[in-house]
């Protein structure tokens, strides 16, 4: 097999993950290595990590920079423009203005000795992009992704095999519509978003950054249960709902199969904007050394039912809803695959 490689950088907030896949697109490893990301450190310290992150990552494998050929990076958004940090929350304010690709490129190209091509995208998207070439197979079909976990990832999969970026790179932030609250049962005043909005972002329904108000509300039908009396932080009681879940509590069952709920109708509408053949889920709810099959087929089976009668007709017998099946290597592959696809373009 040929050592030409393209490798994938995955940045969060606390940790990056490495990865890489061949010139035909199959990874490299099935491992993906972890570093601090530093972001605590400054701008500096951040680009700094992913190279040693990188060089670590060829070395494990016995490859050298010499066999790398283009590298692609996955952020968070939102962006001012393309590889330009925008205010984002998980982020110290002093990254807004970050010009983050020219840095990592002009970092890549000392430790390489020579220019390397490099992209630069949505961690939810590149996350989309690894998923959708595995659930689509050979077939052209167009892939949604949604990724429930601290807040609500999505993408759209062209035939392509590439994301839709949107004409100011905050395309597929399908996490800050507007949920029809009219259908869940709830009263009372829209919960809050970590983006501002007042309207009742889906993000807000579906996600950990919503689980304290989903307990609060949901703490009102269940007032005997021991979370309601609990001196523990907020934070460790929300934390502890997948775990109860999974051991029949009531309370947090009934929180999950809500969340599947809101989602059923997200996938719906999507569906109905997008026409996509193949729905993927993923995130933490998805984790196979978090979850149980049983938990995870009830999130999905709810998921199904619920968006099904809002579909159009033909699409009810024909689109898919399927499981993730990466997990948190998704988008440092996704990123090294969007690599490999602009090398092929150019």
């Amino acid at each position: 097999m040929s050592k030409k490689v393209f490798i994938g950088t995955d940045s969060g907030a606390t940790t990056t993950k490495m990865c890489a896949v061949w010139e035909n697109g199959e990874p490299v490893s099935s491992k993906v290595l972890q570093r601090p990301t530093h972001t605590e450190k400054g701008r500096e310290a951040v680009i700094t990590s992913w190279i040693a992150g990188a060089s670590d990552f060829l070395a494990q494998n016995q490859l050298q920079w010499s066999d790398v050929a283009g590298v692609g990076l996955s952020i968070p958004g939102p962006y001012e423009r393309y590889g330009v940090f925008s205010i984002t929350s998980n982020l110290p304010a002093s990254f807004s203005g970050w010009d983050v690709y020219s840095d990592y490129r002009d970092a890549l190209a000392k430790i390489a000795g020579r220019p390397l091509p490099l992209v630069c995208g949505n961690d939810g998207n590149f996350g989309g992009v690894a998923e959708a070439r595995l659930a689509r197979g050979n077939s052209k079909a167009t892939v949604l992704m949604l990724m429930p976990g601290s807040g609500l990832g999505a993408a759209f999969i062209g035939a392509d095999g590439l994301s839709l970026d949107g004409d100011t790179l905050a395309g597929m932030e399908a996490g800050h519509m507007p949920a029809p609250l009219q259908l869940f049962g709830l009263t009372g005043k829209p919960f809050t978003c970590g983006c501002g909005r007042d309207w009742g972002c889906v993000e807000a329904y579906t996600t950990i950054s919503g689980l304290p108000q989903l307990l609060a509300e949901f703490l009102k039908r269940h007032p005997g249960h021991e979370l309601a009396t609990s001196t523990a932080s907020t934070k460790e009681k929300v934390l502890s709902l997948r775990t109860r879940a999974q051991k029949g509590d009531a309370l947090a069952l009934e929180i999950f199969d809500f969340q599947a709920r809101v989602m059923g109708v997200h996938v719906a509408n999507l569906v109905m904007a997008l026409d996509t053949s193949i729905v993927v889920i993923g995130g933490g709810l998805m984790d196979h050394e978090a979850t149980t099959p049983e938990f995870r087929e009830r999130y999905m089976r709810i998921i199904r039912e619920n968006a099904r009668p809002y579909l159009w007709a033909p699409q009810r017998d024909t689109v898919k809803v399927v499981a993730a099946e990466l997990g948190e290597l998704s988008q440092a592959i996704g990123a090294a695959v969007v690599a490999m696809y602009h090398s092929q373009k150019a």
